[in-house]
């Protein structure tokens, strides 16, 4: 595994005191570079081994800089710490130490605690806007906001996958002050915060690396998003490295979900991350980290990671309450049930099984702790995948749904939801760009290709209907009304019973199986840490079925009883073990 050196820099404008900075690119392709100040003043940056360029100067906070290539080019820093407006503009220089945060003794909460709410910044108002829903979620029971993607974009508005300066929040939606008062915030309020990050491409505009450090990027590696990023050189290892460490160090945001690693092509780079993240963050503090990884690879998480989205599980429970089998939900279409079932008992549902491709999938993840897993019936993607964004309410029976819900927020798998779940918002969530010319053309066309698979779009007349991510009405539709919360009292009944009875319990927690009674109706149970039996029996069917609960029966929905499972209903019974004992 390469290792730092001396010839290694970090990355990007770090201030050494309060009136001096230092300068770092590497820039292996270039001749000959420059720091460009906005007044006008230009300074030569010294080259240094292995393509770096490195100057130091007396240079206080909010100074606004660019870089020089080769007297041809103005490229931003790519560790800008923060833009002065967009992608394309002048970097700025930031006081990592410039926040007096009011709440530094915040340690973090262990990972079984951990309820999810995702929200998307933009959408919300900013940095500060996020920060007044805060009470109302604490309130509810949620212990863990999860920022969609802030690094900075091209445009006003987008979902964040397309951010091509990792180490600066978005201009358009704060400061970075104002971001780290809105985690300094969640602190106060029990709230920890996880920021989704993206490690396996950069977005389409705004991306100079490749012209003047061509080695940053495999041309005999692809992914989706064009040439593999070569996690292999130490510069490029550190520039992501650093940045996880910036994110949990000085902002102090609790924890990071990566997305798509299945796409980074170096599962070494990943244990290094965990590995130095571990190292580096004070002892006794909690931080998580938690995967999307296509692969269900879980040997990743007995190596530094907590937890991975569980795509499977939503896929399986997607099917059986919508019927919807088109596209990916088509490894699904078949004994959706059973695969639930597995879902439920082992974790993930493809551990080495054939995929609709052909190609086999995922590793044996028995052995794992349920809380291995976040499960969820709706997310970012999961919604704004959607050709129109609908949101789960609008395609299944709201019993059936609460049948659902019951099973997310009650198993021992850590629940994730998306902002507007607790209340049934009627807003959908689009996808959003803000691209202009070709770029636009293409991200517009391409989306609209994307449902051709899907029978309902498969008229290029209906695919023409879909929304224009480039229009900024396709935002704005994507703004849930989260002022009446009139509609959470399931959300919150049932959150009150997880961290009561639930949570305290979960260390040490097995999964002893679930069974299929009938089509559309498992049961599953759980042994818990303290050795009580929680079991939970779910009836997605029209069909109403007989079969016991456990011995105390904390929650139904429906008209289920002790002995009766009602259509569409959900039933929760724990039964608590002597002291030694174990069921």
């Amino acid at each position: 595994m390469p290792s730092r050196t001396l010839e290694t820099w970090p990355h990007g404008a770090i201030m050494l005191d309060a009136e001096h900075t230092r300068f770092a690119l590497w820039a292996p392709d270039a001749f000959y570079v420059s720091v460009e100040f906005e007044e006008g003043k230009s300074v030569a940056m010294l080259p240094q081994a292995d393509g770096w360029f490195v100057v130091q100067l007396q240079c206080p906070p909010g100074t606004r800089y660019r870089y020089s290539i080769d007297g041809e080019q103005d490229v931003p820093d790519p560790a800008s710490r923060a833009q002065a407006t967009d992608v394309h503009g002048f970097s700025v220089v930031v006081d990592p130490l410039a926040y007096q945060w009011r709440h530094s003794h915040w340690q973090g909460r262990p990972w079984h605690e951990a309820v999810i709410y995702e929200l998307h910044v933009g959408v919300l108002g900013g940095y500060a806007e996020v920060e007044k829903h805060l009470p109302r979620l604490a309130e509810l029971g949620v212990t863990a906001i999860e920022l969609m993607p802030i690094a900075q974009f091209p445009g006003e508005r987008n979902w964040g996958y397309d951010g091509v300066l990792p180490y600066a929040p978005q201009s358009s939606y704060g400061s970075p002050e104002q971001l780290k008062q809105l985690i300094d915030s969640a602190h106060h309020h029990g709230l920890a915060v996880i920021l989704d990050v993206v490690y396996n491409h950069f977005g389409p505009d705004g991306n100079y690396l490749g012209t003047y450090a061509k080695g940053f990027f495999r041309e005999d590696v692809h992914t989706p998003w064009g040439a593999g990023i070569d996690f292999d050189r130490r510069k490029v290892r550190d520039f992501f490295i650093d940045n996880a460490l910036m994110w949990l160090l000085e902002y102090r945001f609790d924890g990071l979900r990566l997305d798509a690693v299945h796409a980074i092509n170096d599962p070494g780079f990943l244990e290094e991350l965990a590995e130095r993240v571990r190292l580096q963050v004070d002892e006794g503090r909690h931080v998580w980290l938690v995967l999307e990884n296509e692969f269900n690879q879980a040997s990743l998480l007995e190596r530094g990671f907590d937890a991975q989205w569980n795509d499977d599980g939503h896929n399986a429970l997607h099917v059986l309450l919508t019927g919807e089998t088109d596209a990916y939900y088509t490894d699904f279409a078949e004994d959706p049930t059973g695969k639930l079932a597995r879902c439920l008992s082992e974790g993930f549902i493809y551990q080495g099984h054939t995929t609709r491709h052909g190609h086999s999938r995922g590793e044996p993840s028995g052995h794992l702790p349920p809380s291995a897993f976040v499960l969820f019936l709706q997310n970012h993607d999961q919604i704004g995948n959607r050709a129109l964004g609908e949101r789960l309410h609008q395609l299944c029976s709201p019993q059936a749904l609460s049948a659902a819900t019951t099973l997310l927020l009650m198993s021992p798998m850590i629940p994730l939801m998306f902002m507007g779940d607790e209340v049934n918002a009627e807003e959908p969530f689009l996808f959003f760009t803000d691209h202009h010319g070709e770029l636009a053309e293409a991200v517009r066309e391409g989306r609209r290709n994307e449902f051709a698979d899907f029978a309902a779009f498969s008229d290029p007349e209906r695919r023409a209907r879909i929304p224009d991510p480039n229009a900024l009405q396709t935002f704005r539709r994507s703004a849930p009304a989260l002022a009446d919360c009139s509609d959470s009292q399931l959300y919150r009944h049932l959150l009150s019973l997880r961290h009561q009875h639930i949570v305290p319990h979960l260390p040490g927690s097995v999964a002893l199986g679930a069974q299929v009674l009938a089509e559309g109706v498992v049961t599953a149970r759980w042994r818990l840490g303290n050795g009580s039996l929680l079991q939970i029996d779910l009836n997605l069917s029209a069909d109403s079925l007989n079969y016991p609960a456990a011995e105390h029966l904390l929650f139904v929905t429906q008209e289920s009883g002790a002995e009766h499972l009602a259509p569409f209903s959900a039933r929760v019974s724990l039964t608590h073990s002597p002291v030694g004992e174990h069921p």
